[in-house]
């Protein structure tokens, strides 16, 4: 977790490059830190270059002058261990170190997370410089948490990625007959006899047009190891610093809905979840805050770190538009609402050259305070302050879980067939939209996860059930849980070979229904069907099922073509508890309805009814409830409390009754008798 004991209050700061300046304008930052009530920067995270000149020389000169100088004027210190770009002179003398695309083309030095994660001069270097680092400034009393290398990311396909390929599969198949088996290398001639007779997959072997594949077994398992192969580049600078401060708390920045990298196993191996969020002006509050939750959820639901977001402006967005007035304040406060115990900026100070230069800062290059940037950075600031550490800790309870899981996402993204419309996230989003709408607490977690705190699980688009996860399914239903899926669920085992007997696989009891077939529609395309007297579109795919004891739940199944009146929704009681099918996808206002009236039917209620557009959150801790009350309208909007409360940021009384929240604006009530949860 979060290091507690050394915080007073949530971390306010973010990412400075000081070595990018002169000193004299060091001190003029220290200044201007303390005037918006920064207490905490981010240091080190590009410099390995500058800090090491060769195989044998460091030079900490510099960042010697720079911890003593953040250290006399009372900051808080995140130490970066700038492992996320190799200096050039390594890339010149060790090509090993440089990446091969996915088409094959070996890189040259250049960009960032240039470095191949089986590179044997990386693995050595890295941890090397991350020891020093901790060995060099394990008495410096800010340092309060430890930052390896930064946002960890891309692929690699060169020939040692290949043969720690084959190293991985050896140890996970044990003997090649059964990763043939695993495979299905009897499709298309693939069998293998040899471990050197593999090869790893991309677009001079098994992959063609973009990122598609001819064989989804050998490319889901190079997605899983080279997350996991770029995970153990994380853990070799993590075990490094460790090895000299045992107590370090250390992190890397996360991406949020990353695909590459399978982050509920990227959690295990941190000691506190830290992420970078970077939404886009026009994205809706509930696609800004899904990786929130999820971030608190693959953290085992603890607190998190919000490590970076922009003050303002982006850079390489299409069109980089301006945070409007507030914004910046309003999805700070978002992030803390969903879990977050710090508030952290890229950047402090405006780069004056490369590609990040016209990225937003905290200084601009104006160099004063006297921005609107500023202002508002200052202010919030000095909100933070007061607040001070009231919810440090807090957590969020929730009754409903959506299931999400990499590897499914993996698998259906290469899945050859049925629709290329069908993408995981989109079908998360439809349901976790329409319930954080109603405002019900929702956390995402995967499949080898407890079940036991929620009352509703809901997995969208559950194609590939590994393992014993039916079983636990089972067990929660039969228990007296609901449990909701879809469309293209229950297909494949773990190594994407379909389950034989009819879809849903090891669903098909727990759900009561069999599919027979699946219908693909074309964007334009669309079938329709009836609930609770309204007609809903049916979109994407539509489900051929039959009813094995389950209870059709629309009104009258498909409204067209040849599988007119076939079920559309289905409910099936299953022990004390009751299992739903979705068979298609269709419109916000029908996953608003059907949803409300499972969480009616489950006794779980929202946090607070509020108009469209006012998000309301809650964390409670020590006995202690607050409930966060987010208008991202940009007119005001009328909100009831149901009794007297305290609002947190302004220390002022909220009398029960309905007043105005003018827009883009924050409440957060101290216990609020309107927290029903």
């Amino acid at each position: 977790m979060l290091p507690y004991e050394k915080l007073e209050k949530i971390a306010y700061g973010g990412d400075y490059n000081p070595e990018q300046w002169p000193e004299d304008i060091w001190e003029q930052d220290m200044a201007l830190f303390h005037e918006a009530g920064i207490d905490i920067v981010t240091l080190n995270v590009f410099s390995w270059a500058a800090l090491q000149k060769n195989e044998t020389e460091y030079d900490f000169e510099k960042l010697d002058k720079i911890m003593k100088l953040v250290h006399d004027n009372g900051l808080k210190v995140c130490m970066a261990t700038s492992t996320g770009a190799h200096p050039a002179w390594m890339a010149k003398k060790y090509p090993d170190i440089l990446r091969v695309d996915y088409e094959g083309r070996k890189r040259k030095f250049g960009g960032r997370h240039n470095s191949c994660p089986n590179s044997p001069t990386y693995r050595k270097y890295a941890p090397l410089l991350a020891r020093k680092l901790a060995q060099r400034y394990r008495d410096y009393d800010n340092i309060v948490a430890w930052h390896v290398s930064n946002e960890f990311g891309g692929e690699c396909y060169c020939e040692n990625c290949e043969k720690a390929f084959r190293v991985w599969l050896r140890e996970k198949y044990k003997d090649i007959a059964h990763l043939n088996t695993a495979w299905n290398t009897s499709f298309w001639g693939h069998t293998f006899y040899e471990w050197d007779e593999i090869v790893l997959p991309d677009l001079r072997s098994e992959h063609f047009c973009g990122e598609r594949t001819m064989f989804q077994g050998i490319s889901i398992d190079y997605k899983r190891f080279m997350s996991d192969a770029i995970l153990a580049c994380y853990v070799l600078e993590r075990d490094a610093i460790k090895e000299v401060l045992p107590n370090a708390a250390v992190t890397t920045n996360l991406m949020g809905f990353y695909k590459p990298l399978d982050y509920f196993k990227w959690a295990k191996e941190m000691d506190f979840v830290s992420w970078d969020n970077y939404p886009a002006n026009e994205d809706s509050y509930t696609k800004i805050a899904m990786p929130h939750d999820l971030m608190r959820g693959i953290g085992g639901q603890e607190p998190f770190a919000l490590m970076e977001q922009t003050p303002s402006a982006q850079n390489w967005q299409p069109y980089n538009a301006l945070k409007r007035p507030n914004v910046m304040r309003l999805w700070s406060y978002q992030a803390v609402a969903h879990g977050a115990d710090t508030v952290m900026f890229f950047q402090m100070r405006r780069s004056i050259g490369a590609c990040e230069k016209y990225h937003g800062a905290v200084i601009d290059h104006a160099g004063t305070k006297n921005t609107r940037v500023y202002r508002e950075v200052a202010a919030l600031g000095r909100e933070l302050s007061a607040i001070g550490n009231r919810f440090l800790g807090a957590r969020t309870r929730s009754e409903i879980a959506v299931l999400m899981d990499w590897d499914n996402w993996w698998a259906i993204e290469y899945s050859a067939g049925p629709s290329c419309d069908l993408h995981y996230l989109d079908e998360i989003s439809r349901y976790y939209d329409a319930l954080r709408e109603f405002n019900y607490s929702v956390d995402i977690i995967s499949p080898d996860m407890d079940f036991a705190a929620y009352k509703v699980i809901i997995a969208p688009v559950f194609y590939m059930v590994k393992g014993d996860t039916d079983e636990k399914v089972r067990a929660f239903v039969k228990g007296g849980g609901r449990f909701l899926t879809t469309f293209f669920s229950g297909y494949v085992q773990e190594n994407d070979l379909v389950v034989l007997g009819g879809y849903p696989g090891k669903l098909r009891d727990i759900l009561g229904i069999w599919v027979e077939e699946e219908d693909a529609l074309p964007q334009e395309a669309q079938n329709g069907f009836m609930y609770r007297g309204t007609e809903y579109p049916a979109t994407l795919l539509c489900d051929l099922l039959h009813l094995e004891g389950a209870q059709q739940m629309d009104e009258c199944g498909y409204m067209q073509d040849f599988y007119s009146g076939m079920p559309v929704l289905t409910k099936n009681a299953f022990g004390e508890g009751i299992a739903y099918y979705v068979a298609t996808a269709s419109s916000g206002a029908f996953y608003r309805e059907f949803l409300k009236d499972i969480c009616d039917e489950a006794h779980v209620a929202p946090l607070m009814h509020t108009p469209k557009g006012v998000e309301v959150t809650c964390r409670e801790k020590d006995g202690k409830r607050w409930l966060f009350v987010l208008n991202h309208n940009e007119q005001a909007a009328e909100i009831t409390v149901d009794a007297p409360a305290v609002d947190v940021i302004t220390g002022n009384a909220v009398p029960a009754g309905t007043f105005l929240l003018q827009g883009r604006d924050v409440l957060i009530l101290e216990n609020s008798s309107a927290m029903q949860n």
